[in-house]
């Protein structure tokens, strides 16, 4: 069946379909969704009982860079900054030093093994050099996985953040297959713009989005995460328009924004949620088409050599270097080990040689695809076992709660308190959103005259208002207070 403008809605339609109903039972049976969503594509395509015919690397890339945007910005949305700031240099270090370990420990062992020449051993090492961040967001958060500590928020940051350097990575050495006379060095300078330009733009745009979301005034609730989408896709293409990471760029902006006051926050995060399982689903159902599973038949033998290379010792080793000067206990780094999860983006970043066109970007991409299959096989199924096996799990009655959870648990125990603004108070006139309320804290309602409301971040708070202000405790009345009083206005003269 090929693909055409009046068939591939409902085609489409169908997979995604089938893909969400399987999905919703596949984990019984201790499969990873991501994989089902793989293997539905891969049924669908050409070699399975579907025969759609797929064969395009430059729609599929494509594809897989929008998909990419909804993931990270989504994951970075979900970041925690007060639980990741205690863990940045180690999460950093892993998505740095350890990617960059991985690829090198790995392109050697390929170029040992194998015919490809050293730089497209390299260029293969670090295609699959980063953790995936769809994998791990989606397996982990799937199973609701309690680790003990930080350990989670370690994971999931470097999955988070480690994708631009394997892209930059990807790029400078497809950049040396493709000019093999150009040396190493030459390309420091392409890797370094990548990653500070990246850097500066993300924070820079996640200010500039603040602004933009927080003073814009739209007529419609829906259209914001509308609006959130627009500046992604400013952010990643700006910042790759000037010649640094987008990918970088945006993760780093989602990670600001989702640790800011909002307006209509919570629909926004909602929204994202959403969108980033729907680019999950139809990223995994594309590269399942893409691939024809006749083609990695030849290549399982190599494949599985090279995929338990880097799941035993390439892995581990890049781990335990990174990790060097930080105090962590030995099963804990083992765990961080085994979450090597690649998936989706080593796929997408395999598109790159077929499109540029090498003389073994076939076999690349075969090998790359049988490694993320075999590491969401033989990792993804076994996190929770080697998580209770490595005493890294929480036992089931002691699992920690989200500060949002806590405090609806909570609530039946806090206090309630009735606060009247004053014309002169530093609040009159202003937005909830730009009081910096604290997070163990709500406005309730707002009494008004004889209306009440129920406010939203854009809510202007008028001279009068009576506020029904709830708390976690009676500390927290004292951060509302200094919120609301702390800033007096000027008292008119006269």
């Amino acid at each position: 069946m090929n693909l055409t403008t009046e068939n591939i809605l409902l085609v489409g339609s169908i997979l995604l379909f089938i893909s969400i109903v399987a999905g919703k039972t596949s984990y019984r049976f201790g499969v990873p969704t991501l994989l089902l969503f793989l293997g539905i594509g891969m049924l669908a395509g050409s070699d399975g009982i579907g025969g759609i015919r797929f064969d395009d690397p430059k729609v599929a890339q494509f594809i897989g860079i929008v998909s990419l945007n909804f993931i990270l910005f989504s994951g970075g949305l979900d970041t925690d900054w007060s639980s990741v700031k205690t863990i940045q240099k180690k999460g950093f270090a892993l998505s740095t030093l350890g990617v960059l370990l991985t690829a090198l420990s790995l392109g050697t062992f390929v170029w040992l093994v194998t015919d490809l020449t050293i730089y497209e051993s390299m260029l293969l090492g670090s295609i699959v050099s980063s953790t995936d961040a769809a994998a791990v967001f989606s397996i982990l958060r799937s199973k609701s996985l309690a680790l003990k500590g930080n350990l989670r928020s370690t994971l999931e940051l470097e999955s988070g953040s480690n994708d631009p350097m394997a892209y930059v990575l990807t790029i400078v050495f497809l950049t040396l297959v493709l000019n093999p006379d150009q040396g190493f060095l030459s390309i420091v300078p392409l890797f370094l713009l990548q990653m500070v330009l990246g850097g500066i733009a993300g924070f820079a745009f996640g200010r500039l989005s603040k602004i933009i979301i927080n003073r814009i005034h739209l007529g419609f609730e829906g259209l914001y995460p509308v609006l959130v989408i627009a500046l992604m896709f400013i952010t990643f293409s700006a910042t790759d328009f000037l010649g640094g990471n987008g990918f970088l760029a945006i993760y780093i902006c989602a990670v600001y924004l989702g640790n800011q006051d909002l307006i209509h926050k919570k629909t926004i995060m909602r929204v994202f949620d959403g969108l980033a399982w729907l680019m999950q689903i139809v990223l995994f159902l594309t590269l399942g088409l893409l691939v024809f599973p006749s083609q990695i038949v030849p290549v399982i033998g190599i494949g599985l050599i090279i995929s338990l290379f880097l799941i035993i010792i390439a892995r581990p080793l890049s781990v335990f270097i990174s990790l060097l000067l930080f105090r962590m206990e030995l099963r804990r780094k083992m765990y961080i080990s085994w979450v090597g999860l690649r998936g989706a983006v080593p796929i997408v970043f395999a598109t790159y040689p077929l499109l540029a066109g090498i003389e073994n970007a076939n076999f690349i991409f075969n090998i790359v695809f049988f490694i993320s299959v075999t590491s969401v096989i033989i990792q993804g199924t076994t996190l929770n076992h080697v998580a209770r096996w490595l005493h890294v799990a929480l036992p089931e009655r002691v699992k920690p709660v989200s500060a949002v959870e806590k405090f609806v648990t909570d609530s039946p125990k806090a206090v309630m308190k009735e606060i009247v603004i004053r014309p002169d108070c530093y609040a009159a006139g202003k937005q909830v959103v730009d009081l910096g309320f604290p997070r163990t804290a709500i406005i309730a309602m707002i009494k008004r005259k004889e209306e009440y409301i129920t406010p939203n971040g854009s809510t202007v708070i008028e001279p009068h208002d009576k506020l029904v202000v709830l708390c976690e405790n009676e500390e927290s009345i004292g951060s509302v207070n200094d919120c609301l009083f702390k800033k007096e206005k000027p008292k008119p003269s006269g």
